[in-house]
């Protein structure tokens, strides 16, 4: 680790988002959401019983009873169907939970159990369940603001306005309850599933530093001090990087992470080295690191291939035998690395203000990626034609887009699936038909 040679250079000046990290745990929770909108529509009823008491207490002052006795009627009315509502919303709030909890066990069963935090994460159903339990607290909130008198005169709010909000919010529920379902399904689909997996991991590609014409950085040299893991163990899921560039720059060091997101660590392990100087505080560096249970996709770049391939593995099982399904993860794994085909890898460094680099975060590297996304398909994809055809057809497309001194790993995997499949092969025909590359494996 030590004479560790910095060769990538980020873009200067780039100032990640400071709650990007508080973010995506958010993202990652069911109960944010749910308890902001119940919050949230308790303070909206406050607003809304004191707008009606204000219009009785005007009306009384008028004397305008007439107008209130009318409004009392449509109270009395008003009230049968926020009561209907209420007791109906329960029911409703069952049913999305059913039918959620059906889509996670099949989506867990038939694909990975890793896509499961695609429903967590889905703002369809984080929406439809906050607003059913906004509605229902909503209409608790309503029934108690009924007055049990009937006199004009001594009625001190008709809730008027709150049983309108009751019915814009049983119409929005309904909407969201359609969106929910038509997203639900998608969900249990596997191409709508290997899409979004697709997408999240480009996201994470996006959010990687670029190269630029900024100044780099020579060698760092050997380390100056370490910063221990303290707390759980667990798996890395991400770091505050705007933090971790204020506190290097604040003490003149260079904080390079040791352990890659997605490793496990435990406590007592270096996560950092510092670089330059004495090492920072703890109170400095704290809440710079997050371990959870599991992986995600915020600053995982190689999460997005782990779950592809889980996909394409348990399609290739004996269990399933989907081959067509080992193909549409294949479809996106190659688009993926066709994407990093001329990305730097390797470290991403993070630059503060004035364009030095403060923090220096290991990623995977290319050969790490192509391996990750082809070796254990490879392994499973004898015997099945479509597959070692569609890996085929990926890897040359790929050696048409990466430059010469990344074309060692894909070559390997080719040779390595061109042996299998002639050892495996019951008849030369046979070989030549799977080792004959298609975009479509077979169509």
């Amino acid at each position: 680790m030590s004479d560790w040679m910095v060769t990538r250079s980020s873009t200067a000046g780039r100032r990640p988002r400071a709650l990007s990290p508080l973010r995506e745990h958010l993202r990652d929770t069911f109960w944010f959401a749910p308890t902001a909108a119940m919050v949230s529509v308790f303070v909206v009823w406050v607003g809304a019983r004191a707008l009606d008491t204000a219009v009785v207490e005007a009306l009384q002052d008028e004397g305008d009873y007439d107008t209130l006795d009318e409004l009392l009627r449509f109270a009395e009315d008003a009230k049968a169907v926020v009561s209907t509502v209420s007791s109906a919303m329960m029911t409703f709030i069952g049913v999305v939970f059913s039918i959620s909890l059906v889509a996670v066990q099949m989506a867990s069963g038939q694909f990975t159990p890793r896509v499961v935090r695609l429903f967590v994460r889905s703002r369809i159903t984080k929406a439809t369940f906050a607003v059913f339990l906004a509605t229902f607290v909503l209409t608790l909130l309503v029934l108690t603001s009924f007055d049990s008198t009937d006199d004009p005169r001594a009625v001190t709010t008709v809730p008027l306005v709150q049983s309108v909000l009751t019915l814009g919010m049983v119409a929005l529920s309904l909407l969201l309850f359609v969106l929910y379902v038509n997203t639900t399904l998608r969900l249990m689909r596997i191409s709508h599933v290997i899409a979004r997996i697709a997408t999240e991991s480009f996201r994470v590609a996006a959010s990687m530093p670029v190269p630029s014409g900024g100044p780099d950085t020579g060698p760092l040299g050997a380390a100056t001090a370490w910063v221990p893991h303290e707390g759980r163990a667990g798996v890395l899921r991400d770091v505050h990087i705007a933090r971790l560039v204020r506190v290097a720059r604040k003490h003149g060091v260079v904080l390079r992470l040791i352990p890659r997101i997605g490793d496990f660590v435990v406590p007592g392990t270096p996560v950092l080295a510092v670089h330059g100087g004495p090492a920072p505080s703890r109170g400095a560096l704290r809440y710079t690191v997050s371990v959870s249970v599991e992986r995600t996709y915020h600053q995982d770049l190689g999460f997005g291939l782990r779950q592809l391939s889980d996909i394409a593995l348990r399609a290739l099982s004996p269990a399933i035998n989907d081959p067509t399904t080992a193909v549409q993860a294949l479809d996106r794994i190659v688009q993926f690395l066709a994407a990093l085909a001329r990305r730097p890898l390797d470290a991403a460094l993070h630059r503060d203000r004035g364009g030095a680099v403060r923090l220096v975060q290991p990623v995977p590297g290319w050969t790490e990626l192509v391996d990750l996304g082809f070796t254990e398909v490879r392994g499973c994809a004898l015997g099945s034609p479509q597959v070692s055809r569609r890996m085929l057809a990926g890897l040359d497309d790929l050696l048409l887009l990466v430059p010469p001194e990344r074309r060692e790993p894909l070559l390997r995997h080719r040779e390595l699936l061109r042996q299998a499949v002639d050892r495996s092969g019951p008849a030369p025909a046979d070989r030549a038909f799977a080792l004959r590359p298609d975009r479509q494996g077979i169509g």
